[in-house]
């Protein structure tokens, strides 16, 4: 008999939305009663990610103990869903020994944040998600979802990356004789109404797939002890030997990606089915590497289709999705601190080509490749960057990068002086005094340059630099 199956959905969302979900999983061999449904509170205020999580440990383990929940059983999470299992994996199963989950399927889920969280939190969010909940619309878990959210970084120091360590001993919850994570995701925007507002390239509506995937990485770059060349370390990865599993589809959006039986106007509309089937149906650290290489594999097919109109056109029966919905994108969240470990908060990071600063790349880059970037509102050393990879590499590189030996990009980072007495980088200056390469088309293909930017991934980038009092702030006299 198959494993037991526990469904948790997202924010401002409820178990009945999953109801055709699990209709599917009962026509696919699933026995009904073995499903059990999730309910969590996430439009009130009070209520925090690790609130829900913390209730949940208590609702499993008394369900075990009464012999009406099976060990190990299996976990399905939709967007806000799969941060409240990894809060309760990573708190409650730091190393994943003795957790009760086996596989864990994330469709969509928010790991990294979505631009809709600080849409959620104003007025515009209290006015249309809000009226029916005495305009609360839970400004806790929104504060966590909100893009390059301090919560989010501190997740993902305890189960996917370590800060403090760049060799191979950090230790996670997942891996394949332990809690074995999937994710899957569209990239395809809504296609009616005013939700199409919101659509952005290498988005699903809601969720950027770059912020979905679980296999991010961490770097520090610090400007503190040498700024005209700073040092690059990478952190430590909680799951060093084997990729988990991650599937770009481009032809499921936000709403649809938890009906995989819901036709999707790809004349493969089955995909998603065959994939949540697979993962649920892995067992082994051979299977589960096998999946993660094959999906790979997928989510670029999904790419190729936005560099060629004709094979996008035959995919789909109806209408198609627009070439920009489908490329590949580079989320960064940037953490600027001082040499003293304080925040910075007020900080410009320029990006050009080497040497070449106020060119029409320069321009180019800021305006098209550097689609979007977000100060988070509770924490503003904080940012996200969302840029785009496909722009880069065919706008950026090949049509404004005439010499193909230079074709990189540089980043510097200015910030402002604290007062007449403090400022940073150089107590006689203000502004950047060096800079460092952060992409170059030789990354692309090198997986040993430090430095080196993933498509579809998540990027977590701990910036140091120096803090420096001018000279009357300390003197020795006779």
């Amino acid at each position: 008999m198959p494993s037991q199956i526990a469904i948790v959905h997202g924010w401002s969302d409820s178990s009945k939305s999953f109801r055709d979900l699990r209709d599917f999983l009962a026509a696919n061999g699933f026995q009904v009663r073995q499903i059990w449904l999730g309910d969590y509170i996430s439009m009130d205020d009070d209520v925090r990610v690790e609130d829900v999580a913390k209730r949940m440990n208590d609702v499993v383990n008394s369900l075990i103990e009464a012999g009406e929940l099976t060990v190990p059983f299996d976990l399905i999470v939709h967007s806000t869903g799969g941060l409240v299992a990894r809060e309760w994996i990573s708190r409650f199963y730091p190393e994943g020994t003795g957790c009760p989950v086996k596989r864990l399927v994330m469709l969509a889920p928010a790991n990294f944040g979505s631009a809709l969280a600080a849409l959620g939190k104003s007025m515009i969010g209290r006015v249309a998600k809000g009226w029916r909940n005495w305009f609360q619309t839970g400004e806790e878990m929104l504060r966590g979802l909100e893009l390059a959210s301090p919560y989010q970084w501190e997740l993902a120091c305890r189960d996917l990356l370590d800060p403090n360590s760049t060799g191979s001993a950090a230790k996670g919850p997942y891996a394949p004789d332990k809690v074995l994570p999937f994710v899957i995701i569209g990239t395809r925007g809504y296609p009616s109404g005013l939700r199409q507002i919101v659509n952005e390239g290498g988005s699903d509506g809601t969720v950027r797939a770059a912020a979905a995937n679980l296999n991010a990485v961490g770097m520090t770059i610090d400007f503190s002890h040498e700024s005209e060349t700073p040092s690059i370390v990478p952190w430590a990865s909680r799951t060093p030997k084997f990729r988990i599993p991650f599937a770009v589809l481009p032809d499921r959006d936000h709403s649809t990606i938890i009906r995989p039986d819901k036709p999707s106007g790809s004349n493969d509309s089955d995909q998603l089915a065959r994939l949540i089937l697979q993962a649920l149906a892995c067992d082994g650290a051979a299977a589960y590497r096998q999946i993660a290489r094959s999906w790979d594999e997928l989510s670029e097919q999904t790419a190729a289709l936005a560099r060629d109109e004709q094979a996008l056109e035959e995919q789909f029966d109806k209408s198609a999705p627009e070439p920009e919905e489908l490329h590949q994108y580079f989320h960064v969240i940037v953490r600027v601190e001082d040499d003293h470990g304080a925040p910075v908060n007020d900080y410009f990071l320029e990006f050009f080509p080497p040497d070449q600063s106020g060119t029409r790349a320069e321009v180019y880059f800021h305006r098209d490749v550097l689609e979007d970037v977000h100060v988070n509102k509770q924490d503003s050393s904080m940012r996200s960057l969302y840029v785009d990879r496909n722009d880069l590499l065919e706008g950026y590189y090949a049509k404004r990068i005439s010499q193909q030996e230079n074709r990189s990009v540089a980043m510097s980072i200015s910030a402002a002086k604290v007062g007449s007495n403090i400022r940073y980088f150089d107590s006689t200056r203000e502004g950047a005094k060096g800079h460092i390469v952060v992409h170059s088309e030789a990354m692309e293909v090198r997986s040993d340059l430090p430095a080196r930017l993933l498509r579809n991934t998540t990027h977590l980038i701990r910036i140091v630099i120096p803090r420096k009092p001018v000279d009357k702030v300390f003197k020795l006299t006779r």
